[in-house]
């Protein structure tokens, strides 16, 4: 059957959020540790914000996204999108059981078509053997990653010196910040994540200056500085504002980050690995944690 690869429109957004959803929920039944929590599906609350996301990939980035179709169905994705001199991949998935057809290399290469004029190309991968080769392939190097995740003690929680909350005004400070640690800006991102997180903190010191957006139950979501000092205060302010008894995760940690190790372990959180930060022509961002989709 012939697959024909195709732009991404915005009708093809709810298909999408269920094609992923139905892929990323297969593959970590296919990878989690026994250890682990038992893999859901996302919530309509996750879903909806994952559709307005993708939305807001079609309106700064419509080159970037394509899907693939084959009779009339929906059976593959790719969202990408480009930050000043950094191309980053969002999203990609092709549906269980399709997977080994060539579609994802397709869907791939069109995605990467959009970032030609790149220096730099950045992504966040699952575990998936095949995602990960088609990535090395195409000329990423591989950096695995971990992640922390428990209940934080709050004996052990510091006094944290000016941290302040944050809002639209910081955008500048943010843009440059994230110029010194990844080397792009996030630019109209910041406003998709002044609007989805339940907080931004931002430190503006003479020592040094950094941000993060924090979830809900105090997951940092994204989180920058320019020096580790900084980021660990940043990191602690996230973690004091989860729920006494509520679980935790620090997501998406290199090897270069161990400062945030250091603070999760210090709050007496666990330490996992899972998949890898795929870069192209550049070194592991850092004081950095980056944004699963937005890097």
């Amino acid at each position: 059957m012939t697959v024909a690869i195709r732009p991404m429109h915005d009708q093809d957004v709810a298909a999408v959020e269920q094609l992923t959803d139905e892929g990323f929920y297969e593959l970590d039944l296919r990878t989690v540790q026994r250890d682990w929590p038992d893999p859901e599906r996302r919530t309509a609350a996750h879903s909806k914000v994952w559709m307005a996301r993708t939305r807001h990939f079609l309106a700064t980035d419509p080159g970037g996204c394509w899907v693939a179709e084959q009779d009339g169905e929906l059976v593959g994705a790719a969202a990408s999108f480009n930050r000043e001199l950094m191309w980053i991949l969002a999203t990609y998935a092709v549906r269980p059981g399709l997977q080994g057809q060539g579609i994802g290399a397709q869907l791939l290469a069109a995605a990467l078509q959009h970032g030609q004029g790149c220096l730099r190309g950045m992504l966040s991968a699952s575990s998936d053997p095949k995602a990960v080769r088609r990535y090395r392939l195409a000329g990423f190097s591989l950096h695995p990653q971990m992640f922390l995740r428990g209940v934080v003690d709050r004996s052990t929680l510091p006094v944290v010196d000016r941290v302040r909350d944050g809002n639209a005004a910081d955008v500048d400070l943010m843009n440059s910040v994230d110029r010194q640690t990844r080397g792009a800006a996030h630019g109209p991102d910041h406003e998709f994540l002044l609007e989805n997180a339940a907080r931004l903190v931002v430190a503006d010191r003479t020592t040094g200056s950094g941000y993060a957006y924090v979830a809900e139950n105090g997951s940092p979501l994204l989180l920058a500085a320019t020096n580790r000092r900084t980021a660990a205060d940043l990191l602690w302010e996230s973690l004091a504002s989860s729920p006494p008894d509520g679980k935790v995760t620090v997501p998406h940690l290199t090897a270069v980050n161990e400062w945030a190790v250091d603070v999760g372990l210090a709050a007496r959180l666990e330490l996992h690995q899972s998949g890898y930060l795929a870069l192209r022509n550049m070194k592991p961002p850092a004081p950095y944690i980056h944004h699963g989709a937005l890097l």
